[in-house]
């Protein structure tokens, strides 16, 4: 499929709108056995200040990545088993981000379910940890300019995203209130629970 890269001076500079911006976009990793895509239907912003954010404290040598220019991967590792992806934003040296949380599979399908190890087409990359092992996304991948074709990178949407929703964020302690989280309403490869996503 012909796609383009999304270009940095699309991509909004404040993160909450970034991360409203990124719903529907593409999120492209090239694999050594072909292309993975998925559309992405769900994300939540850490935003400047954000006490939930890894960039609260300042630089560390793990969290360099959200400090760079809007567009590059943060890859951590949550919970000592998962790894996330995210999106830096803002300016370079502030440390905020968009966690994509959510990705409706649209390309290698296969290719995700042999990374996953599972079939069913609606957990292959439903919830963060998820997404990352269907796209087997992990720290090599940290600091990736994503807005450049390459081994992990964002393209424009196929089509409308359709109706925006917003909730609070999910799975944290701090700032838990913060209705910073985005998903395409009705969309069944939206991960967390029903009452949040009406």
């Amino acid at each position: 499929m012909t796609r383009r890269p999304l270009a940095r001076s699309d991509l909004p500079v404040d993160t909450t709108a970034l991360a409203r911006f990124l719903i529907g976009k593409l999120v492209v990793r090239e694999l050594p056995e072909g292309v993975v895509s998925g559309r992405i239907v769900e994300t939540e912003a850490y935003v400047v200040g954000d006490a939930a954010g890894h960039g609260y404290r300042g630089m560390t040598r793990r969290n360099r990545s959200l400090f760079l220019e809007r567009g590059h991967a943060y890859v951590y590792l949550a919970y000592g088993s998962s790894y996330m992806l995210n999106v830096s934003s803002e300016a370079e040296g502030i440390g905020a981000g968009v966690l994509i949380r959510a990705l409706e599979p649209r390309e290698g399908v296969p290719i995700m379910q042999a990374n996953r190890n599972i079939m069913r087409l609606r957990d292959l990359a439903r919830g963060p940890g998820r997404l990352a092992a269907a796209l087997r996304i992990d720290p090599s991948l940290d600091g990736r300019d994503l807005c450049r074709q390459g081994p992990l990178w964002l393209a424009g949407a196929e089509e409308e995203a359709g109706e925006i929703g917003q909730s609070i964020r999910i799975g944290i302690s701090k700032e838990a209130e913060r209705p910073l989280r985005f998903y395409l309403r009705g969309n069944p490869f939206v991960s967390g629970p029903g009452s949040l996503n009406g």
